[in-house]
């Protein structure tokens, strides 16, 4: 007579939480077996968050400092950053003379800093409104890096608009501009003098249009901005700018090239001033800060307009005309005479910068069309997005030149620099004819 084995209860495979759940499921004879009440599992331990900070009274969250102190901490420190440099450079150049003093170098620091900016000095020479574009470019960084750093301490980026980005290069460009008005006062009537209006106007602007670029950038203002802009506008902006930048850089290398050439000229001139080896190191201080000067006038010549040196005077390709020159160690790399018919192959670099600006267009709408999936950039789009780059690179180049120019002093030297103008319209120009070739000549092989 067969046993009866009585049934086993069956366990469940689900994972041990301290409570045992029964399995579903018939039974081994067939029967199904009553659905049991599910339980639920044990609950594992939870990290409590940490609450949300309260917001302080005004509305303004804790952790969040106030405007205008982050705005007068950053602005202060971007000013002293640029200022010591000069201090210490003109001091070391003064004292080298046997008449200098601490007083004096620091007041004559706050007269290079000012003229760095763009404000004139009125000396008993005359006007000295040559800036030294190292200067300005040292400068415009430390206030980009200030507006970048009061966008963040204000939270700017939690709401990226660009009124928000104006307010806080706004406020900047404000305490600069103070700034600025504090020193054109601390530097009196002897020696020289900067009207405190000229001033006040010239750093404020100075100030709000370099903090705006790190406060666009930080808030993310810029990256909406450019999202709302056509595709063609902002393929054809960023031509132009490369193809500027493109220009300026074989400007640098001419100009280097020049005073590297004119090497032994320039050691005679910083030998003649009879300083010392402090004061001659301070002279060739000074010549750097007006390397990136320089190197713009060095595009203005191989645009073709070219660029003075003095009233009624001319250094281009196909002419050179200029008298006396005082001994600055910068202009010892001047050309001696026409270039003839190598003069030419000269103009060509600027086609050239324009052909590469051209083709690093073409490339990169190719490749933001291969990356999404969309067909390839018709002719049409190309080419209009290729001609606008002319226009803006004949913008950027003519401001450069309407910065790097001036006077330096009086008389003869009232004028030196290039003709903003016409160096626009030849870059214009110019670099129009080698966008639209490189463009070109990158999509028809590219389909081929």
């Amino acid at each position: 007579m067969p046993s009866t084995v009585p049934d086993q209860p069956r366990r469940s495979a689900a994972p041990q939480t301290g409570l045992t759940e029964p399995a579903e499921g018939p039974e081994p004879d067939g029967r199904d077996r009553p659905e049991a009440p599910r339980t639920r599992p044990a609950q594992r331990d939870r990290v409590p968050r940490r609450p949300a900070p309260k917001p302080r009274p005004g509305g303004r969250r804790a952790g969040r400092a106030p405007l205008l102190v982050a705005a007068a901490v950053a602005t202060c420190w971007a000013a002293v950053v640029s200022y010591l440099p000069v201090a210490v450079v003109l001091g070391v150049a003064q004292f080298a003379e046997g008449s200098g003093s601490i007083v004096g170098a620091a007041r004559l620091g706050l007269a290079g800093w000012l003229l760095g900016h763009g404000v004139p000095l009125h000396t008993g020479a005359g006007p000295l409104g040559l800036a030294p574009l190292a200067l300005a470019m040292l400068a415009a960084w430390r206030l980009a890096r200030a507006g970048v750093h009061v966008s963040r301490a204000v939270r700017a980026r939690e709401n990226p608009t660009m009124g928000r980005a104006i307010g806080v290069a706004g406020t900047i460009g404000i305490g600069y501009g103070a700034l600025g008005g504090l020193a054109a006062l601390l530097l009196g009537s002897g020696g020289p003098t900067v009207s405190a209006l000229r001033a006040i106007g010239t750093l404020t602007a100075f100030g709000g249009l370099a903090a705006l670029v790190g406060a666009l950038r930080t808030t993310g203002a810029l990256g909406v901005l450019a999202r709302r802009t056509p595709p063609v506008l902002r393929h054809g902006v960023r031509t132009g700018v490369v193809a500027a930048l493109l220009l300026l850089g074989a400007g640098a290398g001419a100009a280097g090239l020049a005073v590297a050439t004119g090497g032994g000229e320039a050691g005679d001139m910083i030998g003649a001033y009879r300083t010392g080896v402090v004061g001659q190191a301070g002279i060739t201080l000074v010549s750097v800060g007006y390397a990136p000067n320089a190197a713009v006038w060095a595009a203005s010549y191989l645009l073709g307009p070219g660029f003075a040196v003095g009233t009624d005077t001319v250094v281009r390709t196909s002419e050179v005309s200029i008298g006396a020159l005082p001994a600055v160690p910068l202009l010892a790399g001047l050309p001696q005479g026409s270039l003839g018919g190598v003069g030419g192959a000269v103009l060509a670099v600027p086609v050239l910068a324009g052909m590469g600006a051209g083709w690093l267009l073409a490339r990169r709408m190719m490749r933001v069309a291969a990356d999404r999936n969309l067909p390839a950039p018709g002719w049409g789009t190309l080419l209009c997005a290729a001609a606008l780059g002319g226009p803006v690179a004949g913008v950027v180049l003519g401001g450069a030149a309407l910065m790097s120019g001036g006077s330096l002093g009086g008389g003869r030297l009232a004028e030196v620099g290039p003709a903003y103008l016409q160096v626009a319209a030849g870059a214009a120009v110019v670099v129009l004819i080698g966008t639209l070739i490189g463009a070109a000549a990158t999509r028809a092989v590219a389909r081929t």
